[in-house]
């Protein structure tokens, strides 16, 4: 896409132009040619962000039907229903509903406090009948 140029391919074409145009109109042809870069870059910038577009759009299509297929083939249908299965027996009660140790079981109201034990001095002291 880019010219092979070298330094002195460059002086060459700008000597040409130089003898060709003239000194006089060369700024006017300079700027012509600045414009007309600029389009060419805008026009190729609108087209290289279309296609951009077009690819993203492209993939957001692909992955909504990608989406919608798992949606309707639902392949962790099986998966969801042994997860839902008990692993116990039927005969086999659920830890949850009766449990033995006692963890389920709900704490009373008041807890009554345990008799203190005696200090020292109470009991090296004499008890009376």
């Amino acid at each position: 896409m880019f010219f092979d140029l070298s330094w002195s391919h460059i002086l060459i074409l700008l000597v040409v132009t130089l003898v060709v145009v003239g000194p006089k109109d060369l700024p006017k042809m300079m700027r012509m040619v600045g414009r007309w870069t600029g389009k060419a870059r805008a026009m190729a910038n609108q087209l290289r962000k279309s296609f951009d577009e077009m690819a993203r759009q492209s993939e957001l299509d692909e992955l909504r039907a990608e989406i919608q297929a798992l949606r309707e083939h639902r392949p962790l249908a099986d998966l969801e229903q042994s997860l839902h299965q008990s692993i116990l027996p039927p005969e086999m009660p659920s830890p949850i509903e009766g449990s033995q140790t006692g963890l389920h079981e709900p704490l009373p109201d008041k807890v009554e406090a345990a008799p203190a034990a005696p200090s020292a001095h109470e009991q090296d002291a004499p008890v009376a009948p």
